[in-house]
């Protein structure tokens, strides 16, 4: 810092030193090391405050002399600075892997290039766990019923029933729900934990003489991969082998790894460092844009379904074939929101949903979305 001394003299006997300092505002430095340790500043209007107050008393201590309007100057400078480093600490908060979802608006724009899911697909990733059938299924019109609740009292089944393709998930079943979910079965979309429920109802699933329906199982490699020969792989190719009506495909690993990047790009979010699932609707609605020309969806609820204009006394349950089952809203909600455990994120999965639904031929019934 330069200094100057210049000696005054008065009339009194004794002579003043003073001495001129060149003033150097504060300097802002950022933690490379951490991004997130900005700088300490105050969050509250009184802290604001006193260190306007300190500022002042500093620099009169130092014998800087600095006009009102310097220091309003000065004042308005520090503000925009604190906003500034306010700013960048909620973003850096904001980019962790457990922070909340983004809202609607972000998320269905997210995809800077469009995912064309018709070539990203390709049939290669789907293997038989007996023989040496492919997996070949074409569609023009595919009704995909989801297992909601929503389906009931919708009279739909004679509509589904007249579809190229009928596709469904998991356990859900079609006796004594025919006239909502109809009667047909051209797909069957499971997951690993659905597994044994539907092997334990060989009637309802395996062996009905009136449909030759394609299963594709999804789940971690080391469960349902080849390689593995774990439990799961080992009941599926038996089930194969004895009902020769059935044509039983695993997604390969390679397939799987694609679907979390399908996940990542189309939403921003890193599955496994966000801790996600992706639920069998995911898998379903991909699969199905992979082979059919036109899907009609059948009792999915659009993203914005649970928001707070939805009615508080309107309960509907998770699975129409589970009447005393946890609350649709309820589950969505709470998978959603949550930050600890892998969870589905069923309403971001609903958001890039209703985009795709303007990429390719899709449309929505019980309830309409658009």
């Amino acid at each position: 810092m330069l200094m100057r001394t210049h000696t005054h003299t008065h009339t009194h006997t004794h002579t003043h030193t003073h001495t001129h300092h060149t003033f150097s505002p504060p300097t802002f430095a950022l933690n490379n090391s951490n991004p997130r340790m900005i700088l300490c500043v105050p969050d509250r209007y009184d802290e604001r405050q006193q260190a306007a107050r300190r500022f002042t008393s500093w620099s009169d201590s130092m014998g800087v002399k600095i006009s009102k309007e310097q220091q309003s100057h000065r004042l308005v400078i520090l503000a925009a600075i604190f906003v500034l480093m306010t700013l960048l600490i909620l973003y850096g908060s904001n980019n962790g892997n457990d922070s909340a979802y983004a809202p609607f608006h972000v998320v269905t724009n997210y995809a800077i290039k469009a995912t064309d899911l018709k070539k990203w697909s390709g049939k290669d990733g789907y293997v038989p766990f007996h023989g040496n059938k492919s997996m070949n299924l074409h569609c023009q019109k595919c009704a995909l019923v989801t297992s909601s609740s929503h389906v009931l009292g919708a009279g739909a089944g004679e509509e589904i029933d007249r579809a190229d393709c009928v596709i469904r998930m998991n356990d859900a079943p079609t006796l004594g729900y025919e006239a909502d979910v109809g009667n047909q079965t051209s797909l069957r979309v499971v997951a690993h934990s659905s597994v044994f429920r539907v092997v334990r109802r060989p009637g309802e699933f395996l062996q009905r003489p009136d449909s030759h329906p394609v299963i594709i199982f999804w789940g971690p490699p080391n469960k349902m991969g080849k390689e593995a020969k774990g439990t799961l792989y080992r009941l599926i190719q038996r089930v194969s082998m004895t009902y020769s009506n059935l044509s039983c495909f695993s997604i390969t690993a390679s397939k799987m790894r694609r679907f979390d990047s399908l996940f990542h790009k189309e939403t921003g979010r890193d599955r496994q460092k966000s801790h996600s699932w992706l639920s069998t609707g995911w898998f379903t609605m991909v699969i199905a844009i992979e082979i059919c020309d036109n899907i009609k969806v059948y009792g999915m609820v659009p993203p914005y379904h649970c928001g707070k204009s939805k009615p508080a006394s309107k309960k509907m349950p998770y699975h129409y074939y589970k009447p005393r089952g946890p609350d649709e809203c309820v589950t969505y909600l709470q998978n959603e929101g949550s930050r600890r455990g892998n969870h589905h994120r069923f309403i971001t999965e609903k958001q890039v949903f209703a985009r795709w639904a303007k990429q390719y031929n899709i449309t929505f019934a019980h309830p309409k979305w658009f």
